[in-house]
């Protein structure tokens, strides 16, 4: 009986059918296996400020949050949410209505998805996207329809004309990412201003995930999608601790929004974590609080990096997309005589003991993802300086 049942059907949801180990396993894997240096999966190799730290470990003696805490967070986190999101931006949510803890933003953005879509709605998100997208529209029975994003005088920019004719009658939500993963585009005041009249004119519910808000460099600015006409009583916003406070592995992440959608989200989130990093929680809500001087420290070590990592691989010969944002410098690989970015990365690790994302994972169109290759700068700088150095050993 066992062999006919596991013949007649997959094991696998089939939903799921297409989503294998993620890439990033499987990269980091490598990386494991060849000793090379691992500019591919965006963690920090160093933790965030030791304050943040310590007040973990004093949460954790002092007994709080070592038991379930509150579902919707903690009290002090939503707080500090709050203002945090008042302070930078002026915004004013309700810590007790308006702001959900969870477990990441990878939670957040499933919690979202399976709260807010239904088996037949349509999801219109900006490609290249980060692949739990995909995987989490799947999982709701949604249909991903994706809007690219192409190269254009040295970034990849949205055609407004292209998101307009991708919403139809059946289109549920928008999900947008600002600044954008994998290419560091940060979209502008006038691509956003045109999305929020989209969402307002089509009456669409529009999730962003905004968890690399304190890394946008040069002339770019992060604007909150909520805090247009008409968008924060449709507009989920996700924010994370681990991008900006060097604690991935925390997961502790958020979501502010209108008591409706956070009543919707919540409603989700109960089933799959139920609640989540206790002690972290109350370590987030000390950072939060961190002074300026901290996030412009803390963008401004970042931006050194990218510039290191950016100018290397340009003098090894790729082709490279400066981020405006993000801890990611997208690149290409056809100056190398290259095209296929699977291949690329897959060999990279013997050619030259580095290790780098191919960008096609993020596509449902997988050839226009093909040249491109991603690389993290979340790094120390002598790693970073290492990994030129070998990476520059290509072309030779």
């Amino acid at each position: 009986m066992t062999g006919m049942t596991s013949s007649a059907r997959p094991l696998l949801n089939r939903r799921l059918a297409e989503f294998g180990t993620t890439i990033f396993a499987e990269m980091s894997a490598l990386a494991l296996q060849t000793g090379a240096i691992n500019l591919g999966q965006g963690f920090p190799d160093t933790d965030g400020p030791e304050e943040v730290r310590e007040a973990a470990v004093r949460a954790l003696r002092d007994g709080r949050g070592n038991q379930y805490p509150p579902g919707p967070g903690v009290p002090e986190l939503r707080t500090a949410v709050a203002a945090h999101q008042e302070r930078r931006y002026g915004l004013a949510y309700d810590p007790d209505t308006e702001v959900l803890v969870t477990a990441g933003a990878t939670e957040a953005i499933a919690a979202a998805l399976l709260a807010l879509v239904e088996p037949g709605d349509e999801v219109v998100a900006l490609e290249p996207y980060y692949d739990s997208y995909a995987a989490c529209i799947a999982m709701a029975g949604g249909t991903r329809v994706p809007v690219t994003l192409r190269p254009h005088d040295g970034s990849f920019r949205l055609d407004l004309d292209e998101l307009r004719a991708a919403v139809t009658d059946r289109t549920r939500l928008l999900l947008i990412n600002t600044p954008h993963n994998p290419t560091g585009t940060v979209l502008t005041r006038e691509e956003l201003t045109a999305i929020a009249e989209l969402a307002v004119e089509r009456d669409l519910l529009v999730i962003t995930d905004e968890v690399y808000e304190h890394l946008v460099f040069d002339e770019a600015e992060h604007l909150p999608l909520a805090t247009f006409p008409g968008m924060r009583e449709r507009t989920v916003s996700i924010g994370s601790a681990g991008k900006t406070f060097s604690f991935t592995g925390w997961k502790v992440g958020w979501i502010t929004s209108a008591p409706g959608l956070v009543s919707a989200v919540r409603s989700a989130k109960q089933f799959l974590t139920y609640v989540s990093s206790g002690p972290f929680q109350y370590a987030v809500a000390e950072a939060l609080a961190l002074p300026d001087s901290y996030f412009a420290a803390f963008r401004d070590d970042m931006l050194t990096k990218r510039d290191l990592l950016a100018d290397g691989l340009a003098e090894a010969g790729f082709g490279v997309f400066k981020p405006a944002g993000t801890y990611f410098v997208t690149t290409d690989i056809r100056p190398l005589g290259e095209s296929d970015g699977f291949a690329f990365c897959r060999a990279l690790p013997e050619r030259a003991g580095v290790v780098a994302i191919p960008n096609a994972v993020f596509y449902d169109h997988r050839e226009a993802g093909a040249p491109f290759v991603r690389f993290a700068f979340c790094k120390q700088t002598g790693v970073l300086a290492e990994a030129t150095r070998r990476l520059k050993t290509l072309g030779a």
